[in-house]
């Protein structure tokens, strides 16, 4: 795959996580205030590893917990959102 195509999509996948996660109902990531840093989508994009922060008083393992709970959710809202070929599966670090 081009370059210029994987950052673009990237950029994509970013974007639209940064709106789904204000969407996620989880009270462990609603607490948190969790910006999307960085998005790495892998060449055949089957695989995302997404990088974030979080702000605010909570505990960085409960809202790694929130995460990976709410994957499916974050997972089916990028596959509506985006026009991509597969939809990756995230891993959140």
């Amino acid at each position: 795959m081009a370059n210029y195509r994987k950052n673009r999509i990237n950029e994509e996948v970013q974007k639209e996580l940064c709106e789904i996660l204000r969407e996620v109902k989880d009270p462990r990531v609603q607490r948190a205030f969790v910006n999307v840093t960085a998005v790495d989508v892998s060449a055949d994009l089957k695989y995302a590893k997404v990088f974030y922060s979080t702000l605010g008083k909570c505990d960085e393992k409960e809202v790694q917990k929130g995460l990976v709970s709410a994957q499916g959710f974050i997972r089916k809202q990028v596959a509506v959102r985006l026009n991509v070929r597969q939809t990756p599966e995230f891993t959140f670090y």
